[in-house]
């Protein structure tokens, strides 16, 4: 019969990415750890970890194991939790992976008022454009955009696609007039994601529903859409931008549509986690929170 100490010790060696680090959380010696975690592969018959003088990684086995585990061990801890303090509320730390911008949309005013609400809760944030692993990175909630991959993950999406446009400033727009047509932008500097000695593609959906392409260059280029946002601000071309980045300024008038019959479709956004089963209340209250904000319509 499997030792369940044995199980929790292997989810701790996971989130900590070491034993030694496993062990001081734990409070017992690293050769301990090492030991039950060992005395538990050989009870499953499987090797669960990679051990190399860098890292600990996951084998395929591992991997299943601990994505079927660590909510139920979440779970008993919580428990205990609860049942010490004498009541069911939120508690612990929360590891949310976003983009690198997800501040400029997600307004810091609502982590504010959800930390108010939950006092025991504390969040940390990776943000960063690359994917994260959720298990290698000990991270509790991911928010993605695009399609969901079928990578066992538990996703939810909080929207559907939504159609992104052309956007320049009212500067760029008097200096350089607005174009008349989709190829006319080929005349015109555009900020894009492509280096600026070379050409990007453009396929945007025009009124008759039917997807036309245009070459565009222009002198700057950026690997975010901030950084495209803010070139476009400050009148040096037209970018193309998602809806919830360009909103804002286009309402304050500092960006204005152009050739607004042409739109180009995103994908939505997802909020993803590694199980549905045993989710601590800490990250299920936190998943409520970016639920309700980002499903409310309010970047439509």
């Amino acid at each position: 019969m499997l030792d369940l100490n044995d199980i929790a010790i292997f989810v701790q060696v996971v989130r900590c990415g070491s034993f030694a680090e496993a062990a001081r959380r734990l409070g017992m010696p690293s050769n301990t750890v090492s030991r039950r975690l060992q005395q538990l592969e050989a009870q499953l018959g499987a090797r669960l970890l990679q051990r190399s003088t860098r890292k600990l990684t996951l084998t395929s086995a591992g991997r299943d194991f601990h994505e079927r585990c660590a909510g139920a061990v979440d779970g008993l801890i919580e428990a205990g939790q609860a049942l010490a303090a004498g009541g069911q509320q939120p508690s612990g730390l929360v590891r949310v992976a976003a983009t690198a911008d997800f501040f400029d949309f997600f307004p810091m005013q609502w982590v504010a008022q959800f930390l108010a609400a939950h006092p025991l809760v504390r969040l940390d944030f990776v943000l960063s454009d690359e994917k994260a692993d959720l298990i290698a990175d000990q991270i509790d909630v991911a928010i993605r955009g695009g399609p969901l991959p079928d990578s066992g993950y538990v996703g939810r999406q909080l929207f559907g696609a939504r159609s992104g446009g052309l956007v320049a400033s009212p500067a760029y727009i008097a200096a350089r007039g607005a174009p008349g047509t989709l190829q006319a932008l080929t005349q015109h500097d555009c900020v894009t994601s492509a280096p600026p000695s070379g050409r990007i593609s453009w396929r945007l959906t025009g009124p008759d529903g039917v997807v036309e392409q245009v070459q565009v260059s222009g002198r700057f280029s950026g690997n975010t859409a901030q950084a495209l946002r803010k070139a476009a601000l400050a009148g040096l071309g037209i970018a193309l931008l998602p809806p919830a980045v360009a909103l804002r300024d286009i309402q304050a008038g500092l960006l204005v549509p152009v050739l607004p019959q042409y739109q180009h479709t995103r994908h939505g956004l997802s909020v993803v986690y590694p199980s549905r089963r045993h989710l601590p209340l800490a990250v299920s209250a936190f998943i409520a929170l970016v639920t309700e904000k980002m499903s409310s319509g309010w970047l439509s």
